[in-house]
């Protein structure tokens, strides 16, 4: 059980860990505000990545569970992963704070070189909770949406990448093309043709693109 944390009005009372896999456990951060239900991919090092989904909320990620798929392979290079469920998923100040949440239970097991990955309205989360944490090293945005993104500007000098389906029928390709224009450096935009906004139809490139990314970043 890490230390009491404290992030505004939202107190980490307890944190409650149930065997998943052999390289996956289900937590409840327990707060004074309600749940969160994550899935935690533990590694040793100061190394980690939490993601976190769209609108709807939830665990996995887009291209049929990248999250959990990156997470198993970053565990190897003994890199700690995060999947963050929300406790109101959709608003957006709520999400910021559940994500500043998990970063102080990260720093609290010895985590300071944070990546933060979010899709589609997760974008915003991330780049909001990007821009206001020194334990963050490097944000990721995932065919993200362009409304609350405002400090984008804020983010640099972290390292930042924008990753968007050229087909994307809910968010145009021409929200992370915005956003790009608008973050400082070091920043990175990708663009995939033929993909819409869940990118399946790019998951192996996604895959390889993010991965190389990541590693870059988290080494650095």
């Amino acid at each position: 059980m890490p230390q009491v944390t404290r992030h505004s009005i939202i107190t980490l009372r307890d944190v409650i860990r149930l065997l998943e896999s052999e390289t996956s456990e289900r937590l409840q951060l327990v707060t004074t505000e309600g749940a969160m239900s994550c899935r935690h991919h533990p590694a040793r090092g100061a190394k980690a990545i939490l993601w976190v989904f769209g609108a709807g909320g939830g665990l996995g990620g887009p291209a049929g569970g990248l999250y959990t798929r990156l997470g198993a392979e970053f565990r190897e290079s003994e890199t700690a992963s995060l999947e963050l469920d929300y406790r109101r998923p959709g608003h957006l100040d709520d999400c910021v704070l559940d994500v500043m949440i998990g970063l102080a239970y990260l720093e609290s097991i010895g985590k300071d070189r944070i990546v933060l990955v979010g899709h589609s309205f997760g974008g915003a989360v991330v780049i909001n909770a990007g821009a206001a944490s020194d334990a963050v090293i490097a944000v990721a945005a995932l065919s993200s949406q362009t409304a609350g993104t405002q400090p984008v500007s804020k983010i640099s000098p972290k390292p930042v990448i924008f990753i968007h389906g050229e087909k994307d029928e809910i968010l145009p390709p021409s929200c992370s093309r915005d956003l790009h224009a608008r973050a400082g450096e070091p920043k990175e935009l990708i663009v995939y043709p033929g993909c819409l906004h869940g990118l399946d139809q790019c998951r192996e490139a996604l895959d390889r693109d993010l991965s190389r990314w990541l590693r870059r970043v988290l080494s650095d």
